[in-house]
């Protein structure tokens, strides 16, 4: 992998850490795959927000060893895209910037919400609307400079800006995400244990195989800090209720049936509030929770259809770690066109230190 300029790209997410480094490239991707490296623990979140040092000390050693294996020495940028980078990352722009250039001589650093690097992945610098969905749920939306036919600037990224929709939590939103489907095909199986309307008898048959008895699922529930991932573990449930299975469920249960459908409804709802309506738009759906197939894209692509006639519903091309390299790469190449917003994704650029670059391994000088 010697011989061009090579990016780091760093993903924290709710379910773990992974880094990668791969030659630059352009957002439409490359055959060639990045070296990877991923920790299923989650960054620490404290007092000032996401811990800085303690991802720093996880993610530095396994992007050295990467760096050694990819046999380069010089970084042309680093993106760094982080769960929560909105509204804890305080820290991590605080310290970042400084460390990474001490570490690795690099001077081109994004900083990003994984919403962006999930975006990034799925479009790359095409305008449309990307749907990330797992556990929680939040849809962006940009118009990435030069893309409505102004003929925008040389990355400079203000173009219309970022809109969002959702992403606001289990508690006040998430609307259609895992946990929201989840908490919904619970709600179901309470109602039929109670024997009140709207309660659903096969969804309390899930709820007794996976939690035991229901009465006993408050206490189980209530005290546990990941509640909203608990909750999301009874989504897939919910999906295999919603589809007749001629020995464990031989008819279609029509409560699951009506939850996935309104499921679909918030995530085409939000996908249609931050979609630009310019005539290359596209939607794409990222994210864990379209894994469980037919039960939930079958509704969600009528909803899309209705409320964004015209606009293709393209196949996610990559992943926010995918999307972390891909804007590494666009900064890099002095092409990033993404708007910059002081939350959603911000870049430094700083003169390397000097000797900086020369003070962890490698091959070749890689210029």
């Amino acid at each position: 992998m010697t011989g061009a300029t090579h990016v780091l790209g760093i993903d924290s997410g709710g379910s773990g850490v992974r880094v990668g480094v791969a030659r630059a490239k352009t957002c439409r991707g490359s055959a060639e795959k990045p070296l990877t490296w991923s920790s299923p623990t989650p960054a620490v979140v404290g007092d000032r927000g996401i811990d800085a040092h303690g991802l720093l000390a996880r993610v530095e050693p396994a992007a050295r060893e990467l760096l050694r294996e990819a046999g380069v020495r010089r970084l042309g940028a680093v993106c760094v895209g982080a769960a929560g980078m909105a509204t804890l990352g305080d820290d991590l722009r605080a310290t970042l910037p400084g460390a990474l250039a001490d570490a690795f001589g690099v001077r081109r650093l994004a900083l990003a919400a994984d919403g962006v690097t999930a975006y990034a992945g799925a479009l790359g610098q095409r305008p449309g609307a990307v749907v990330a969905a797992g556990t929680g749920l939040i849809a962006l939306g940009a118009v990435p400079d030069g893309a409505d036919g102004s003929g925008g600037g040389s990355g400079s990224g203000r173009g219309s800006g970022w809109r969002r929709a959702d992403g606001w939590g289990h508690l006040l939103g998430d609307c259609g995400g895992g946990a929201w489907i989840g908490r919904a095909g619970l709600e179901a199986a309470m109602r039929a244990y109670d024997g009140r309307e709207g309660g659903s008898r096969p969804l309390l048959a899930r709820l007794e195989a996976v939690f035991g008895p229901p009465g006993e699922l408050p206490g189980k529930l209530y005290p546990r800090p990941d509640r909203p991932a608990v909750l999301a573990s009874f989504a897939p449930e919910v999906a295999r209720c919603a589809v007749a299975d001629p020995v464990a469920n031989p008819v279609a249960d029509p409560v699951a049936e009506a939850i996935l459908r309104n499921a679909a409804r918030h995530i085409a709802e939000a996908a249609g509030a931050v979609c630009p309506r310019l005539e290359p738009s596209e939607v794409a759906l990222t994210g864990g929770l379209f894994r469980m197939g037919e039960p939930l894209l079958a509704p969600l692509r009528a909803e899309l259809a209705a409320r964004l006639p015209g606009i293709p519903v393209a196949e996610a091309a990559g992943d926010p770690l995918e999307g972390a390299l891909c804007v590494a790469a666009a900064l890099a190449a002095g092409e990033l066109r993404l708007p910059r917003d002081p939350g959603l994704l911000s870049v430094v650029a700083q003169a390397p230190l000097r000797g900086a670059s020369d003070s962890w391994g490698g091959a070749s000088d890689n210029r």
